[in-house]
């Protein structure tokens, strides 16, 4: 029996990997809007980035910049906040387009969402009461 776990402690079992074109810019951008702080960052020889790693909250989101081999792919990211509406204003002052504002939805969930340059769609949310998401297990 191996001894290594299956996978890195602190890390989920699934991880979004998001490939864009301007990572570091997208980096900064879940810097300013998601207080997420960067895990570790290898460069290709022409210094983009070939392989990043950021943490929001208990999440791990891995990215890369675009090229030839694999490109720009847009994408959509659900992200669980203390305050949906201050993570909204930090997300939209970094430069997001605003797609919908903090709005209280029938699931229980304040929701806002908005679009940053690279192509990545964010729903930012904030819980706000039990019986949504999550209420009861789907069958199967």
């Amino acid at each position: 029996m191996n001894a290594t776990p299956f996978k890195p402690a602190g890390y989920p079992a699934v991880i979004p990997y998001l490939v864009v074109e301007d990572a570091g810019g997208l980096i900064v951008f879940m810097r300013e809007a998601f207080a997420a702080t960067e895990i570790m960052r290898d460069l290709r020889p022409d210094g983009t980035i070939w392989h990043a790693q950021v943490r929001i909250g208990d999440a791990v989101v891995m990215l890369s910049d675009a090229n030839a081999d694999n490109p720009a792919m847009p994408g959509l990211l659900y992200v669980y906040v203390e305050d949906c509406d201050a993570a909204f204003a930090r997300a939209t002052e970094a430069g997001a387009e605003p797609v919908m504002p903090p709005t209280v939805m029938d699931y229980g969930d304040r929701n806002a969402g908005v679009r940053h340059d690279s192509g990545i769609m964010w729903w930012i949310a904030t819980r706000t009461r039990d019986g949504g998401y999550g209420a009861t297990p789907a069958s199967a």
